[in-house]
């Protein structure tokens, strides 16, 4: 098969695939959103009691890096920038993301999984998410992707989960009331989790959208360039032809010289 027509049916997925990525990914913006406003209310509520000890993470233990990236290939720097950071980071443990992550050698890696076998894994994650929490097993909690603006706008993101962000002067004062059952920390220990999930679940979809985006551009230049690769061999064999034709109207026309000689 010619490579012409390899990279035209890649162009055809990214293509296929560029607009609901994108979709997606814009529709997850408004998740995490929610998302945050949720935990703010939770965590910056007057009529709840929580002991906010238990996200004191030990700020001498090693950070928790996520690394997402993708299994396919034929996307520029998308893996290689994130493998990079996942290199470059030392003393700190590691989920890996990605068959494309370049994890080899490398110490403290807890998981490593293909973005195929991620959503069978959450499980796993949330093990590992909620055993850092409990047992300040980490210092802080951040997650590394290609992180989609817009069509024109991708970019390398170091995003920090925990400690969450501070609160600002002008954040609202929540004061709406709950019913709860149960031990409060134990349920604001879940909602964290859950938050943290949520929060890799969106870098994962934003990851998705960029990646697509970035292999789209991709193909299209290539498609380009074979193109002009295609057209400037058309030329030179056009050309040789055009050499061989005159060359042998010479030698008919030598011919005939002699003949008539």
């Amino acid at each position: 098969m010619k490579i012409e027509n390899v990279v035209k049916v890649m162009n055809f997925h990214s293509l296929l695939r560029v607009d609901s990525s994108k979709k997606n990914a814009e529709k997850f913006f408004e998740y995490e959103k929610a998302l945050n406003e949720f935990t703010d209310n939770i965590l910056n509520n007057r009529n709840l009691l929580l002991d906010k000890k238990l996200l004191q993470l030990d700020k001498n233990a090693r950070p928790l890096n996520i690394y997402i990236g993708n299994d396919l290939g034929f996307c520029g720097n998308f893996n290689t920038n994130v493998s990079t950071e996942a290199r470059r980071d030392e003393n700190c443990d590691k989920i890996i993301i990605g068959k494309k992550i370049i994890k080899n050698n490398q110490d403290g890696v807890l998981l490593a999984i293909t973005k195929e076998e991620y959503k069978e894994n959450i499980k796993e994650i949330e093990r590992i998410l909620y055993d850092a929490i409990t047992n300040r097993k980490n210092s802080e909690i951040n997650v590394v992707y290609n992180h989609y603006f817009n069509i024109s706008k991708i970019e390398l993101t170091r995003k920090r989960l925990l400690p969450l962000p501070e609160r600002g002067t002008d954040k609202k004062t929540y004061k709406e009331d709950f019913a709860v059952e149960g031990d409060i920390n134990d349920i604001l220990i879940n909602i964290i989790v859950l938050y943290l999930l949520y929060e890799i679940r969106i870098a994962t979809e934003n990851s998705f959208a960029s990646e697509n985006i970035m292999r789209q551009a991709i193909t299209k230049e290539s498609l380009k360039k074979i193109e002009e690769i295609e057209e400037e061999n058309e030329r030179m064999e056009r050309k040789i032809r055009k050499n061989i034709n005159f060359k042998k109207t010479l030698e008919n026309l030598t011919n005939v010289n002699n003949k008539d000689g």
